[in-house]
């Protein structure tokens, strides 16, 4: 029998909005951030949005709901949507030899007769990792003068930017290695299968099909001052370490020669999206299956189902902090000082750490709950926390939000009907909303609130016939509308373009 999840989420929750500013605030200043945002999600619904902090030290710029952040590795669970698009369109299979795709023949020199495949790429089972030829790769990819290095140059041993430990000695498929090359393959088949720069496809088949302004290419940004810099402590001060652009548009690469399929790494696959906090709960929604419209749900679930799970000696755990993996997905397994977030809940989603930066995005099993986390700076560094393999700073954060946001989402089952009881159109709105709602305890009451709880909209309807909503002044984001009646209330989003 399918049911489905509605969230009992009301406007009236600024209670227990207070007390997590209040513990946030908290790991804000004891930690001695430079900026910080928190989005938690219930039952598919944003719950709550947290900014502290500067997004530019040096013009003393706020974070708000705008900031972008460089998200780091998260970026790759980004990448994994994009590329399953494509699975979805037929192009290719999981466990199909990679070598079709790209052209040549790619194989570990020490097993050239074992295929590596997509599932494998995914999954960081590849035996591709980040050995001593990935820096100067990176860097002839980001500096190049005439012609972009080809994703060859890594992978063959013919290659300028072959080294021996490129790839690993285990035989693909039987060792897991977190690595950022896997994930500049991936952009790279993305290209090769699209036609279309890794840049431009994940902008028209990803973010803009679900309302994000990010982009993996920095020149895509309307407004620069909303990326905000990443900084470390260095001789006593905050130093700015990336994207301190102080309100100049880079020029960006000259890409007019560029032919995708050369090397997708050229735009960051593996950790190059600029996204606001509250854009990126756009793509945990879409993995925790209250965002259709991107991926079927089963894709979604064939991402999460694990592909690797860490025995003892069949990959490196990374300090123990990753010890299940499926498509593009980390999966926690709980274990005792390790991959824990919530004790009692298993999380999917994946951490990110570059240049100062860290963040996290992951939602639970259990009852819809989520979350994202960034800070864009520690003054102090990072310490490894009491009880887990994530760092102090990330411990506070997660105990806050379970305590203050996961133990009140609450949820309540219905039965499925043919017909939805609350139907939101078009969805995402531009200016007009159409509320379709079907009640035997008519008449009803609608409000509509932004993210952070504040009602912009309330009227009484009867039931069944669709009202008309001029959403045309509402500012981008998403937006929760509750009915309520005698006798049940109803709740669903939208996203207002």
């Amino acid at each position: 029998m399918k049911r489905t999840f509605i969230l009992i989420l009301l406007c009236s929750n600024s209670a227990l909005n207070a007390q997590l500013n209040t513990a946030l605030n908290s790991v804000f200043e004891d930690n001695n951030l430079m900026g910080m945002s928190v989005v938690t999600v219930c039952g598919g619904q944003v719950q709550h949005v947290f900014h502290a902090g500067k997004k530019d030290n040096t013009r003393n710029l706020l974070v708000d709901d705008s900031t972008m952040y460089r998200i780091a590795s998260i970026s790759k669970m980004v990448t994994a949507t994009g590329i399953m698009n494509l699975f979805e369109d037929g192009l290719f299979q999981l466990d199909d030899d990679i070598n079709d795709a790209m052209g040549f023949a790619v194989r570990n020199p020490n097993y050239p007769d074992v295929p590596i495949t997509f599932r494998m790429v995914l999954s960081h089972t590849s035996s591709l990792q980040d050995g001593d030829g990935y820096d100067d790769f990176l860097s002839g990819t980001y500096n190049f003068q005439n012609d972009v290095p080809n994703f060859s140059e890594y992978l063959l041993t013919s290659g300028d930017y072959y080294e021996t430990n490129n790839w690993r000695t285990e035989e693909p498929g039987t060792y897991f290695t977190y690595s950022n090359a896997n994930y500049g393959l991936v952009g790279t088949l993305i290209e090769k299968l699209s036609g279309e720069r890794f840049d431009q496809y994940m902008k028209e088949n990803v973010l803009e099909p679900l309302g994000i302004a990010g982009s993996f290419n920095i020149t895509d940004i309307e407004n620069i001052d909303n990326v905000a810099a990443i900084y470390r402590n260095q001789g006593g001060s905050w130093t700015p370490q990336a994207d301190n652009y102080q309100g100049q548009m880079p020029s960006g690469f000259d890409l007019e020669n560029y032919a995708p399929g050369t090397n997708g790494i050229l735009f960051g696959p593996q950790g190059g999206l600029r996204i606001s906090a509250l854009d990126l709960a756009k793509i945990l929604l879409v993995h925790s299956n209250f965002n259709p419209g991107v991926l079927d749900a089963a894709t979604i679930a064939l991402m999460h189902e694990p592909q690797w799970t860490y025995t003892g000696s069949n990959g490196d755990n990374y300090y123990g902090l990753f010890r299940s993996w499926g498509l593009g997905v980390h999966i926690t397994t709980n274990a005792s000082g390790g991959d824990i977030l919530f004790e009692d809940d298993v999380m999917f989603g994946h951490p990110g750490e570059a240049y100062g930066l860290i963040s996290d995005m992951y939602f639970g099993s259990q009852n819809g709950s989520g979350f994202i986390f960034v800070t864009n700076g520690c003054f102090n560094g990072y310490d490894f926390g009491d009880f887990s393999s994530f760092y102090t700073v990330e411990e506070e954060v997660f105990s806050a939000i379970y305590t203050q946001a996961v133990l009140n989402c609450t949820t309540t089952i219905k039965e499925n009907s043919a017909i939805p009881l609350l139907n939101l159109f078009p969805n995402p709105a531009e200016d007009v909303l159409f509320i379709e709602y079907v009640s035997r305890s008519a008449p009803a009451h609608i409000t509509i609130c932004d993210a952070r709880g504040v009602i912009c909209f309330e009227q009484l309807i009867d039931e069944c016939h669709p009202h008309q909503i001029n959403v045309s002044n509402f500012a981008s984001g998403f937006y929760s509308v509750i009915i309520t009646s005698k006798l049940k209330l109803e709740n669903a989003w939208f996203v207002k373009h």
